[in-house]
């Protein structure tokens, strides 16, 4: 009788355990792509960077938020934003929430100097149905900003630049920021002894334009799906280190390398020195 006791007890034991164990792995964040829901939409999705009141003789404030609205409440909901300064990472944000509609987020920055920002943010929501069926609907934002911080001249930010002193500046920015970003992709492209003709190149900062643009060779789902697989890699093999590090993290805007063969694609960045290689696999049997 008591043999069957301690039978019972450890069969308890290790089904709690396991219970506990599997619902952590649940609760943890993450992005998963799954098919694409045909019937659940975002209502909106936004990412905004704007110039705040100047701080001090030297400092200003940016405030930089991304924000997203389903439909109706779904099971989880997952945002991440990304910001760069001069291409040059200045910070990433995420928040995770179940059984939500919306997801906001907002950070205000203290910076210093003339800059070109530009954040680029994923939306993700899973969606569970009956059947054990999971879908998922994702989107993509961004936006940028251009802030003089001359001593010749007022505080000044735009967008889109409206005078001649603003084209000049923008032109002037755009072009320091690219000669960094090229001389940075390119030692990668070195290191990785990796064939450029092969590959179209996208910043990190421009892919959001794949949300209603096809990639070469693909069609708009296909396309999507590629992208969602994408982002559930980039979320935990770049994002969530960066979030988690208990030091500022030097990295610059990472380069995607779409195979011209529609075959795979390449990620390839930097994290504290550190060169980093995704590669991902096109599947299309779904």
């Amino acid at each position: 009788m008591k043999k069957w006791s301690i039978i019972i007890v450890i069969v308890a034991l290790t089904s709690f355990f396991t219970f506990v164990y599997i619902i952590g792995l649940q609760s943890k964040p993450a992005i998963t792509y799954f098919p694409i829901d045909e019937e659940l939409s975002f209502t909106a999705a936004e990412t905004d960077l704007q110039l705040l009141t100047e701080k001090g003789k030297d400092d200003y404030e940016i405030m930089w938020k991304a924000s997203s609205t389903t439909e109706i409440p779904v099971y989880l909901r997952q945002d991440v934003s990304l910001l760069f300064d001069n291409g040059r990472l200045r910070g990433a944000v995420s928040k995770w929430i179940q059984d939500t509609d919306a997801i906001h987020l907002k950070k205000m920055l203290t910076l210093e100097d003339s800059s070109l920002y530009e954040a680029i943010s994923f939306h993700h929501g899973e969606i569970h149905k009956q059947g054990n069926q999971i879908n998922s609907i994702q989107q993509m934002s961004s936006d940028h900003l251009y802030v003089i911080d001359s001593p010749a001249a007022a505080l000044d930010s735009f967008k889109t630049p409206s005078t001649r002193y603003e084209k000049e500046w923008k032109a002037l920015l755009d072009r320091a920021s690219m000669q960094q970003l090229t001389y940075y992709w390119n030692t990668l492209f070195d290191y990785f002894s990796i064939d450029e003709k092969a590959y179209y190149h996208v910043p990190l900062t421009d892919l959001d334009k794949f949300k209603n643009q096809a990639l070469s060779g693909l069609t708009q789902a296909q396309t999507d799906k590629v992208i969602g697989q994408l982002w559930e890699g980039l979320y935990k093999n770049y994002l969530l280190p960066i979030v988690n590090a208990e030091k500022v993290v030097d990295s610059y805007i990472p380069i995607i390398l779409f195979d011209k063969q529609n075959k795979h694609l390449l990620v390839l960045y930097e994290v504290n020195g550190k060169k980093e290689k995704l590669i991902q696999n096109y599947s299309f049997s779904q």
